[in-house]
C-alpha cells in the first residue's frame, strides 16, 4: 500500500464512523419522542444514568482493591454530606495518591 491509499482508507473509515455516530444520536432524539413519559418505563429511565455511572466506576474500584473501596466510600460520603462533587473527587483522589506513594 502506498501512503495515499492508507490516507484514503483512513479518511473513509473516519467518515463512516462519524456518519454512524451522528445517525445514532439523531435516531435517539427521534425515538425519545415516542417513549412513554410515565409508569415503570419512566422509573427505569430515571435510574439509568446512575446505573451507567456505576458500571463505569465499579471496575476501577474493584481493580484498586481495598484502598479503592475506601476512597470510593469516602468520596460518596463526602458527596452525600456536602453536595460538593468536586471536593469529594479530590478526597478520593487524595486517598489513592497517599496510598500509592506513601503506604
Amino acid at each position: 500500500m502506498t501512503g495515499s491509499e492508507i490516507s484514503i482508507t483512513a479518511l473513509v473509515t473516519i467518515a463512516a464512523a462519524a456518519v454512524v455516530t451522528y445517525a445514532l444520536r439523531i435516531g435517539g432524539l427521534l425515538l425519545s419522542d415516542k417513549l412513554p413519559r410515565n409508569g415503570k418505563f419512566k422509573t427505569f429511565m430515571d435510574a439509568l444514568p446512575g446505573t451507567i455511572l456505576l458500571s463505569l466506576v465499579a471496575p476501577g474500584i474493584a481493580t484498586a482493591g481495598f484502598w479503592g473501596v475506601i476512597a470510593a466510600f469516602c468520596t460518596g460520603l463526602c458527596a452525600y454530606k456536602t453536595g460538593n462533587v468536586f471536593v469529594s473527587m479530590l478526597i478520593g483522589i487524595g486517598i489513592i495518591v497517599v496510598q500509592r506513594n506513601f503506604l
